[in-house]
């Protein structure tokens, strides 16, 4: 059963996912609109479209819920082998989606101080080749945007 929803789930995300299926959708509703005239735009004229708009979102949440759901664990394979794959990533990153929010936060945190060391070093490692003209010229641009604290 579990094999044949997948290949069900599949195949419907990429007929339902093609640009051909948004334009049969637009002429279903299209028609449904011209015929309103012609049934006097009764309640039971607004019910056809609602009930099938209804079924068919129904379904297809559960669908796309299932095939998203296979992607990401895919992703997720895929991005855990390439960190186990690599001598200085930290495979403490496998399986993160796992951790609470506040864990995430933390760790979110860890790799901004990380990300804000390396620029500093990067700015300094700039500062350090630059030819003492260029150095004056990128200290005087620098003073220059500098607002006045007097």
């Amino acid at each position: 059963m579990d094999r044949w929803f997948r290949k069900f789930a599949k195949g419907t995300a990429e007929v339902v996912g093609h640009s051909q299926a948004f334009f049969v959708a637009t002429s279903v509703v299209a028609i449904w609109a011209l015929t309103g005239p012609l049934f006097h735009f009764s309640d039971t004229w607004q019910l056809v479209i609602n009930t099938g708009t209804t079924i068919v979102t129904f379904l297809m949440v559960f669908l796309i819920q299932n095939t998203q759901n296979r992607d990401a664990r895919a992703i997720h394979l895929k991005l855990d082998e390439i960190i186990r794959s690599i001598d200085l990533a930290h495979n403490e990153m496998i399986d993160i989606e796992k951790l609470s929010d506040d864990e995430l936060q933390e760790m979110a945190n860890r790799f901004e101080k990380i990300r804000s060391e390396c620029e500093t070093r990067s700015r300094r490692r700039e500062r350090s080749v630059l030819t003492p003209q260029a150095a004056v010229d990128q200290k005087a641009s620098y003073e220059g945007d500098q607002p006045d604290h007097k």
